[in-house]
């Protein structure tokens, strides 16, 4: 039983000390792309080096890292931040880390499902456009977008350059008027062959499942969008505050 509760500890603090290295792989803390050696990171996190062991398979497990003898522990993937306090389109968010395209894989008009049509506030019979990308940043796939789109702001985008402009901006220029605001939900899930086979990722990979409704500013919604993000290429971040009365 001790050894068992010391093991257990030990699991407990090196997935501790695998976050804190986590954030800091992330945001480019190791500039040459080399991490520390085991005793220096057991001295800075004032643990045994058997934790830290523990802790870089955790990394490594999940693909941010490598460990070769004689060579040491290096960084070798690199996620890409999506921030969550503006409205953006992809080609806007990530404009500081490459060049973001899109491959149309299907575009038409169609008859919604009552869910999509709800969504969207559209009454009986009204048809949307509907619009499936691959997303690539770099030449790497990144996502899978599916778009519902409100008629009289859809059809036009079957004469717009779709590969390399988000729909957003597009959007922006049909209304006439910004885009206000949007309802989010983000939610893990794991890829199912034909997303994975899309996005070049294993069957069952993690993926960010991104639910947005995107409204004008007056209100309107426009844009139903549901996206799945590859979960090792991608982190969300924002900025949240406690509202105080």
């Amino acid at each position: 039983m001790e050894l068992a509760e010391t093991r257990r500890r030990r699991a407990d603090r090196a997935r501790q000390v695998a976050d804190l290295l986590r954030r800091e792989v992330l945001h480019g803390s190791f500039g040459d792309g080399h991490l520390p050696l085991e005793a220096a990171l057991a001295r800075e996190f004032g643990t045994s080096r058997n934790t830290i062991r523990e802790a870089l398979d955790l990394l490594r497990d999940e693909g941010l890292i490598e460990r070769c003898p004689g060579v040491g522990t290096t960084v070798v993937a690199e996620k890409y931040p999506h921030g969550l306090h503006r409205l953006l389109g992809l080609a806007e968010t990530l404009s500081e880390h490459g060049e973001v395209t899109n491959e149309v894989r299907a575009m038409g008009l169609i008859q919604p499902p009552a869910a999509v049509r709800a969504r969207l506030d559209l009454p009986p019979g009204e048809s949307v456009v509907y619009v499936e990308r691959l997303r690539r940043l770099n030449g790497l796939p990144l996502s899978l977008d599916l778009t519902y789109l409100v008629r009289d702001m859809g059809e036009p985008l079957f004469d717009a350059d779709l590969e390399h402009n988000d729909v957003f901006v597009l959007l922006e220029r049909i209304a006439g008027q910004p885009l206000g605001m949007a309802e989010l939900t983000i939610e893990a899930v794991n890829a199912d062959a034909h997303t994975a086979a899309v996005l070049d990722a294993p069957r069952g990979a993690a993926l960010l499942m991104v639910e947005r409704l995107a409204h004008l500013s007056h209100g309107r919604p426009v844009d139903l969008e549901f996206i799945r993000f590859r979960g090792d290429r991608l982190t969300m971040r924002g900025h949240l505050r406690r509202a105080t009365e």
